[in-house]
């Protein structure tokens, strides 16, 4: 499924089971929760912070998942292409990074 067809997949799953998208800025908050639960996950596991008992069983897949989702109620409700987005930022870091990082001696080993 492209981005297109993701953000055709929520808004139909909010008509068929929600009543209604939050309004953004609600949706905004939630996406900062999710992140932050990303965030969470990410410390703990990858980072130096030990895990507690009861993220252990968190599923990082998850949580990204609950970020995608905000982003694309997001993209709806504000009549965002995030497919044409997507691909024109894609094309933009294309040309515009296409050599900084092989030149960015911090990125060598």
């Amino acid at each position: 499924m492209n981005i297109q067809g993701a953000q055709l997949a929520v808004d139909t799953w909010i008509k068929e089971h929600g009543v209604r998208y939050f309004n953004e800025l609600t949706n905004m908050a939630q996406l900062t929760e999710e992140v932050g639960e990303v965030a969470r996950i990410i410390a703990r596991r990858y980072g130096e912070q030990s895990e507690k008992e009861s993220d252990k069983d968190k599923d990082l897949g998850e949580e990204l998942a609950d970020v995608v989702f905000v982003v694309l109620c997001l993209a709806n409700q504000t009549g965002i292409n995030l497919q044409t987005a997507f691909d024109k930022k894609m094309d933009k870091k294309t040309k515009r990074d296409h050599d900084r990082h092989h030149n960015n001696d911090k990125l060598k080993s």
